[in-house]
């Protein structure tokens, strides 16, 4: 097995170490973990984007939450009952544990991988960021993949939005990185990744989730400023999210837009098929970007 295609660079900080370009960020929902119907974790997905990955690439995954309360339910034979931000922490803590366990099933024994686990305090600080930014090129040169979630069982809202708004009164521009799709923006963004994919429950962006037929193929423009025009109509077509709390299709083109604004290309689809293919465009897709 080959590491993905991307090229060397070296640097002095923090001595003589070999850093690591990272072209391709690759984000997975909760949902696209989840068998439909029955839920219950879908190991064929663990495993097929184990077996896709490949240093050279980051992952960025959501599920912890989600999966932590399958996880509970499974062993106490009920839910939790109390303060439900609170139990959203118990269920994230312990479903970082089942993410973790899984991937490294399933991700090829010859490579490392290493979580990460960030809050949006670390991207709204430049010294924070630069350490990041060299955590996951090391990885990349030493035959290991990371793995980024946002950390939730550590995260109060309350704090958060104090902090967020004091910044924004000092005129910083900040990432809440709430979402894991604004996270995966703002990772693609910190390594200038060439590439994002955003693998989720359906095929990509529709018009009327209702019809198949409506699928939006492309959505490429000639510059930044004509990108952002169609994204913007596009939006006013996307409502609704696939559980509660997500911010849905429109959050995605939102978040989808920030990265092609940084130079990435985005691809949004489904997390049955292989990386690869959605790349080459092979199978049904949404991508967007600024044309070349």
């Amino acid at each position: 097995m080959q590491p993905y295609n991307c090229y060397m660079i070296h640097s002095e900080i923090g001595g003589n170490q070999s850093l690591q370009t990272i072209d391709l960020v690759v984000k997975i929902g909760s949902m696209a973990l989840i068998q439909p119907g029955d839920g219950t974790i879908d190991f064929n997905i663990f495993q097929r984007l184990g077996d896709d990955l490949r240093p050279g690439m980051a992952l960025v995954t959501s599920g912890a939450t989600e999966i932590g309360r399958l996880d509970y339910l499974h062993r106490a034979g009920r839910e939790l009952s109390g303060d439900p931000e609170q139990d959203k922490t118990d269920y994230a803590s312990q479903g970082q544990i089942v993410l973790m366990d899984n991937y490294r099933k399933f991700v090829h024994p010859e490579y490392g991988i290493r979580q990460l686990l960030v809050e949006h305090t670390h991207f709204n600080d430049p010294v924070k960021r630069e350490h990041i930014l060299r955590f996951l090129q090391r990885a990349a040169a030493q035959n290991c993949i990371p793995i980024i979630n946002y950390n939730d069982p550590v995260s109060d809202e309350e704090n958060r939005k104090m902090e967020l708004s004091s910044r924004r009164g000092n005129g910083e521009k900040v990432v809440e990185c709430v979402d894991n799709d604004e996270t995966a923006a703002v990772i693609a963004a910190l390594l200038s990744a060439k590439t994002l994919v955003l693998l989720t429950a359906t095929e990509g962006i529709y018009r009327d989730l209702s019809d198949p037929a409506t699928l939006v193929k492309e959505v490429y423009a000639k510059d930044i400023e004509g990108l952002r025009e169609k994204i913007k109509e596009l939006r006013k077509s996307c409502r609704g999210a696939s559980r509660k709390g997500a911010g849905g299709a429109d959050a995605k083109l939102a978040f989808a837009l920030r990265a092609a604004e940084s130079g990435s290309r985005v691809i949004i689809g489904h997390a049955r098929h292989h990386i690869a293919d959605l790349i080459a465009g092979n199978i049904p897709c949404t991508q967007i970007g600024v044309q070349p």
